[in-house]
């Protein structure tokens, strides 16, 4: 396995902590609970997006790219984390946003345009289904242009979990600790099918369960997400020259936890943001960590998880979103 010749930009800081949630883990009466903590990336307030933005970014200096482009939804995190990266670079930002403008901006969106980005707002194509179009028009500007995938999820991106995958089992060795599952947020691909090749690549024999909690309802790439996955996973480990093929039964991705769909906040999301926030300080995000931290207490309480098990939560970062989404959330909830 060999990928030291793939570009790659330093944006943030590394390794991220890895700390036991006892407090949360004494709450539940569960299992012992620890977090990786890629809200401190450190890029634009921190996430997962960073790391996937090292190889990306790499890439597009190295192509002579002048111009970044990416897409989202209004409040997505990977696109704060892109204009942080393309503000920090010089590099000039175009953001596709789903929806329309609201009359203030707050959250993520607040913070593009304070890193100075171009944004244009695409009504229900929030997948990025205009950037062609984007990319005509700035190409005739004279400019060069490169597009950053939807959540930063294609090889490069999925590589960086690869390397993430790498960090983690230096800390737990360092630290004499075992995992029984590995549990994070799973949307557009990249950090499932990076975490999924890393485990293969590093710790083969380990039985630690690769769980995404699936965040959205939709597709990618006009496919079946687990399909995406499973192929995004598969291309990586050829990117790299490794000989691994997976299949359905290596990939676990959990969906009973979708609810009304993407970004549209629960009871789940609503206490397992007040549950970790009250027990441990830590604040997770509305969309994703939320919803994926309320699918770990709810397998905890069914008993999918026992009390025995050793679980490591993957904080991807996203709680400048909170501050888009209060008329959502039950910030009365006490524990």
């Amino acid at each position: 396995m060999e990928y030291s010749h793939i570009a790659r930009e330093s944006l943030g800081f590394f390794p991220t902590p890895l700390v036991a949630l006892s407090k949360l883990s004494q709450k539940l009466d569960g299992p012992t609970i620890f977090m990786k903590r890629d809200d401190n990336t450190g890029l634009a307030l921190g996430g997962n997006k960073t790391r996937k933005l090292e190889f990306i970014i790499g890439d597009a200096l190295a192509k002579g790219a002048d111009t970044i482009i990416t897409a989202g939804a209004a409040q997505s995190n990977h696109c704060r984390q892109t204009a942080a990266a393309a503000a920090s670079l010089g590099l000039e930002c175009h953001l596709v946003l789903g929806g329309k403008e609201p009359e203030q901006a707050s959250g993520n969106l607040l913070l593009d345009k304070i890193f100075g980005c171009h944004i244009h707002w695409a009504g229900a194509n929030r997948k990025g289904e205009d950037i062609p179009d984007i990319v005509e028009q700035l190409i005739t500007q004279g400019k060069k242009p490169y597009v950053v995938p939807y959540g930063g999820s294609n090889e490069l991106g999925a590589l960086a979990f690869v390397e993430a995958y790498k960090e983690l089992e230096s800390q737990r060795k360092s630290m004499n600790l075992s995992f029984t599952h590995i549990i994070f947020a799973s949307s557009s691909g990249g950090t499932q099918a990076g975490l999924m090749l890393g485990k293969k690549s590093f710790n083969s024999h380990s039985p630690c369960q690769i769980v995404g909690i699936n965040i959205d309802k939709g597709e990618t790439d006009k496919v079946p997400f687990n399909q995406y996955t499973l192929s995004l996973a598969n291309r990586t480990a050829k990117l790299i020259g490794a000989d691994y093929e997976f299949s359905e039964s290596d990939l676990i991705l959990n969906a009973d936890y979708v609810g009304e769909g993407y970004g549209v906040i629960g009871a789940l999301e609503n206490e397992a943001i007040a549950l970790t926030a009250q027990t441990e300080g830590i604040l997770l995000d509305p969309v994703y960590t939320g919803r994926a931290m309320g699918g770990l207490i709810d397998m905890i309480r069914t008993g999918v998880i026992k009390k025995t098990d050793s679980v490591l939560f993957w904080h991807t970062g996203g709680a400048p979103a909170l501050f888009s989404y209060s008329n959502d959330l039950d910030i009365a909830q006490k524990f």
